[in-house]
């Protein structure tokens, strides 16, 4: 594998950090806390791959960090992004895959998306508690069953939740899509909104 080159870069006070070599995207992620945003890239990088952290980003790392930007800010963006997901196996791979066919203003179940892909919620759960591709693929976009939160790795629930009320886009009607092979079922964002606007914040 080639050198991953790592960067780190703070738009508006959050640090927005990936690994990327000449191919893909190996790793992305975020954090309000550099030191935080680095040690998770370091931390999912490939064992025995040499890398080197870069303080001024390549147009290609620009331009994949300025898209991580938007889709934190729940902005719709359609800039394709290669990730480096060939080493990982195969459920983790569908399951990620399935994420990351849930457009934004919409939210889904981790039972939903193992009725897609196969297997259970919490085979789901844990299959996405190896996303290494944080926010591009929207875990955040996941939730419990009767709408609870669940869980989020990068930042907590209060992160999850904000995430969610900048993604709303007035949808009122359930839809289902086509993933890895099955039917996903999709809900908007509204849904699990209008449980945690009336309750005191997080």
């Amino acid at each position: 594998m080639p050198l991953i080159e790592v960067y780190v870069q703070n738009f508006d006070g959050v640090n927005f950090a990936l690994g990327i070599n000449q191919q893909e995207i190996i790793t992305t992620t975020f954090s309000v806390d550099q030191k935080t945003a680095l040690g998770t890239i370091l931390s999912n990088l490939p064992f025995n791959v040499p890398f080197q952290v870069f303080h001024q980003p390549t147009s290609q790392a620009k331009n994949a960090l300025a898209t991580l930007k938007d889709i934190y800010d729940g902005k719709d963006t359609d800039t394709p992004l290669q990730l480096a997901t060939k080493h990982l196996p195969a459920y983790t791979k569908k399951v990620l895959k399935a994420t990351a066919s849930i457009p934004v203003g919409y939210v889904t179940s981790y039972g939903a998306i193992a009725k897609a892909v196969g297997g259970g919620p919490r085979a789901v759960g844990n299959a996405m508690a190896c996303n290494l591709f944080t926010p591009v693929v929207p875990c955040h976009r996941v939730v419990k069953s009767d709408l609870g939160l669940g869980g989020y790795g990068a930042g907590g629930l209060k992160v999850k939740l904000e995430f969610l009320r900048r993604e709303k886009r007035g949808y009122t009607e359930p839809i289902t899509i086509e993933a890895c092979g099955g039917n996903l079922s999709l809900i908007p964002v509204e849904h699990v909104l209008s449980k945690f606007d009336c309750l005191p914040p997080l």
